[in-house]
């Protein structure tokens, strides 16, 4: 029997179990168990239901979102879609702009490609990743603190399948800048303040930018499935994520470096600068490039590598901290390196960094990883006081981190919520904003 009546209707026939009235001869034994059985069913549909509501509320907001985008040629007919909207995380790693336009891709990735051996497309199709069994043995892996096991066990493992790819994004005409940041599925509101501002792909005196952002997979114990779908139509409506098959983690950051270099290695032949990021940063894009501009008259961008360098560094050995290094795993100084939050490097270098990036082991902290790549190279990285990673002052409560004058004079500003981001812009570019003067660039 179907009872599809109103849940506080169900509690009031509760209350009258004791009148004698009680239909059809039922013991107040049997409708107590009944009435928990159906509240406990009750309960487990109406978390499925919040579950698909709030899929429901993140599809509207992209929609919403959908009409700003450029390029949505067919995409306003789309309303909830099902298996033909979202390709299976299992299916081949090829999206749908790939399959419809493969040999035209190919054609033109080839005849920019010198013959040297490199790759036309992403050849990882398999995830195949044992554990490493021969370091099991070692006395120092026995002593290593257990957080970080899975780590050393898999750090052979340097190169994923897609999820999604955009091959043709380089392809489209000499791209001038590419701004690459790494973001994570749920933060699709840091994603979108970025798309607003400094990362919104646009041609500024001749110079054309385009935007990516990296991802992985989601971690486990959350909504894989429902996510992936999220991305998947987010990634319909702007075609800017690069997503491969490993778990979005903190110790998997370094794996965004190493398969970024090599997917830029493969498809991007013209680009001249990369901007890579955190999607919780400002960036002054016009400040940026004039920089790059100043490095280029300079001619001292072929080995371009800027940010907020960091020298002298030892291992934190904390273990409450985030950067927690024990001794097992790393005990001498780091290589300078510079903040992860943001820095500009020339794509001569990236494409060098690659190369050098496959003869490092892997180190479960990203930017300190790409300083060792940079020591291989005899590169040292270059420090600006126009990117401030760490804030403009570390004391967060400062006034100095809210005023528009700063932001208008540097380059690169971490950390900001994405509220806070659209304002700081909006105040920045603001033509009644008066400033006593530029500090540099």
């Amino acid at each position: 029997m179907c009872d599809n009546r109103p849940r506080g209707l169900k509690w009031l026939t509760e209350g009258r179990l004791h009148s004698p009235a009680r239909s059809r001869g039922a013991t107040v034994t049997d409708l107590d168990h009944f009435f928990r059985r159906k509240r406990a069913g009750l309960v487990k549909s109406l978390l499925s239901l919040s579950l698909v509501f709030a899929s429901a509320l993140m599809i509207l907001k992209l929609k919403l979102s959908e009409k700003d985008a450029e390029g949505l040629k067919g995409a306003q007919k789309a309303d909830w879609c099902g298996s033909d909207c979202f390709p299976s995380i299992q299916a081949p790693v090829q999206s749908n702009f790939w399959r419809l336009n493969a040999a035209a891709q190919s054609k033109r990735v080839d005849s920019q490609r010198v013959s040297n051996g490199t790759p036309t497309s992403w050849e990882v199709q398999v995830l195949n990743c044992s554990e490493d069994e021969l370091v099991k043995s070692q006395g120092w892996f026995r002593r290593l603190d257990p957080r970080f096991h899975q780590f050393v066990l898999h750090r052979h493992c340097r190169y994923f399948p897609m999820l999604i790819n955009h091959p043709e994004k380089c392809a489209d005409g000499e791209v001038h800048l590419i701004m690459v940041i790494k973001s994570v599925i749920e933060q699709h509101d840091r994603r979108e303040a970025v798309r607003k501002t400094w990362g919104k792909e646009r041609t500024i005196n001749g110079k054309k930018i385009k935007t990516l952002f990296l991802l992985g997979t989601p971690t486990t114990g959350k909504d894989t499935k429902n996510l992936q779908k999220l991305i998947e139509y987010e990634d319909r409506i702007y075609k800017d994520i690069l997503q491969w098959d490993f778990m979005d983690t903190f110790f998997n950051l370094t794996l965004k470096e190493v398969n970024f270099l090599k997917w830029f290695n493969i498809y991007c032949p013209g680009v001249q600068f990369i901007f890579k990021g955190d999607d919780d940063v400002f960036v002054n894009t016009h400040n940026l490039l004039e920089f790059i501009g100043f490095k280029v008259e300079e001619r001292k961008d072929s080995d371009l590598f800027v940010g907020d360098t960091i020298s002298k560094a030892i291992p934190i050995r904390n273990r409450q901290s985030k950067y927690y290094i024990p001794k097992e795993l790393y005990d001498q100084p780091y290589p300078p390196y510079v903040g992860g939050g943001g820095f500009v490097m020339s794509s001569q270098l990236a494409r060098r960094l690659f190369t050098a990036s496959e003869d490092v082991e892997l180190y479960p902290i990203d930017d300190v990883f790409l300083g060792m790549c940079l020591k291989r190279l005899n590169v040292s990285p270059e420090l600006h006081s126009g990117f401030r990673t760490f804030g403009i002052t570390r004391q967060k409560v400062s006034s100095m981190n809210r005023e528009p004058c700063f932001y208008k004079s540097l380059i690169v500003v971490h950390k900001l919520s994405a509220q806070e981001l659209l304002r700081m812009w909006s105040a920045v570019h603001n033509k009644d904003l008066v400033c006593a003067q530029r500090s540099f660039i």
